[in-house]
């Protein structure tokens, strides 16, 4: 960082802080009808309503004063959706008429896909994306995408030989009448267990890791593509604090509920000896929707954490080619707050809160980020159209299918 803000300070770098000129009043109207449109269709509007969405946060983008641009067709992102449900319903289907051996392979060939539709989605968000008339471009390989998916396979293989090891390590039980005994687990086994689930959380780091890093190195704009610093041991460290903070909250909630609960039944322990078993039944209904609220409120802020923290670690150490750079001044005590305000505000009006707190996150991050460019933005893209030349067609006849993201 320190070399970069060497570079920031040269008198041919300029320093462009991207801005959010929308606001929750003005996507509510965009919301509402999105919301209204998909109920009365029974989902049929879903396409139609994200391609709105889009527009309406792209066109309140300003980057070097000029607005992002979504530029997707339609029919591509119609032809997704409904790829994905007739996936989804074939899936469904093998399922509830018991075919568990169709479903099964069904699950493992989506698991097989879903780099695919991964590089499929990427090259349909960059492809949809314009700046200034210049086209944005996903142009990883499928080699490079597979290659990249190593973590999903390995998962795979490292849960098969669990459940290999497991029926050697369980000591079998002798049946009873009328009894379902569970195995016990012994040393051995808990030690695997422990084993595997370690293993599967450091692939699935390693899978966002690969995935992130191979976003933006295979971005392009013009000629210039994209370049990306963070090592793996950055992610790791971001997830460990983010354990460590969730264990952090956890105690806080279990302290606190622990005290309003027995606050609770202190104060109601005499109220308590005339209820009938239905204000029993209440009382316990109300006890395990709190206890859920609470595990939410729970992981609520941890979450929120280690988005700010991937934030800042992402933006903080990417740019395009000898062009441009950028720096993130999200603070993350302030976007947990944000997050967990939001949360209750949303709870509280049933839900009409979510398009104000998706809107105030949005421009919260967004309007974090400055771009340092070498060169105004007219020398800029000039350049950029220059290199561009014939690679913006071949970026849109590679187009991707709108399947997720």
């Amino acid at each position: 960082m320190q070399a970069f803000s060497a570079i920031s300070r040269r008198k041919d770098i300029a320093a462009y802080p991207v801005e959010f000129t929308g606001s929750g009043g003005e996507y509510f109207r965009v919301w509402i009808v999105n919301v209204l449109l998909s109920i009365l269709t029974l989902g049929l509007y879903t396409p139609w309503a994200r391609r709105r969405t889009a527009q309406y946060f792209y066109g309140h983008t300003q980057v070097l004063d000029s607005p992002l641009e979504f530029a997707a067709e339609q029919r591509r992102m119609v032809k997704g959706f409904l790829l994905f449900v007739v996936l989804y319903g074939i899936y469904e289907l093998a399922l509830r008429t018991g075919q568990e051996m169709a479903a099964s392979l069904l699950v493992f060939g989506f698991a097989a896909l879903a780099p695919y539709l991964w590089a499929s989605a990427m090259r349909f968000r960059l492809g949809a994306t314009r700046w200034r008339g210049l086209r944005l471009a996903f142009t990883a390989s499928w080699r490079e995408v597979y290659l990249a998916s190593w973590p999903v396979f390995a998962i795979a293989a490292l849960w098969a030989a669990v459940f290999l090891l497991a029926g050697r390590l369980l000591p079998a039980l002798p049946a009873a009448a009328g009894k379902v005994e569970l195995p016990r687990l012994g040393g051995p086994a808990i030690a695997l267990l422990g084993l595997a689930l370690l293993l599967t959380l450091l692939a699935v780091i390693r899978l966002e890791y690969n995935y992130r890093r191979l976003f933006v190195a295979r971005a392009r704009i013009g000629g210039q593509a994209g370049r990306w610093k963070p090592v793996y041991l950055d992610f790791v460290k971001v997830w460990l604090a983010t354990v460590l903070f969730f264990l952090f909250c956890l105690a806080v909630v279990l302290v606190l509920g622990s005290a309003l609960a027995g606050g609770a039944w202190w104060a109601g322990r005499s109220g308590l000896r005339g209820t009938g078993a239905l204000g029993l039944l209440l009382i316990t209904l109300l006890l395990v929707v709190g206890g859920l609220l609470l595990l939410l409120l729970v992981s609520l802020p941890a979450r929120a954490y280690r988005e700010a923290r991937m934030f800042q670690l992402v933006w903080n150490n990417i740019g395009f080619g000898q062009i441009a750079r950028s720096k993130t001044r999200l603070g993350t005590g302030a976007f947990v707050w944000l997050r967990v305000r939001n949360m209750l505000l949303t709870f509280l009006t049933l839900g009409l809160f979510r398009p104000f707190a998706v809107a105030s996150e949005y421009a919260a991050k967004v309007g974090s980020v400055t771009l340092y460019v070498k060169g105004g933005p007219e020398q800029l893209v000039g350049e950029l159209v220059r290199q561009q030349g014939a690679f913006g067609d071949a970026a849109a006849d590679a187009l991707g299918l709108d399947l997720i993201g």
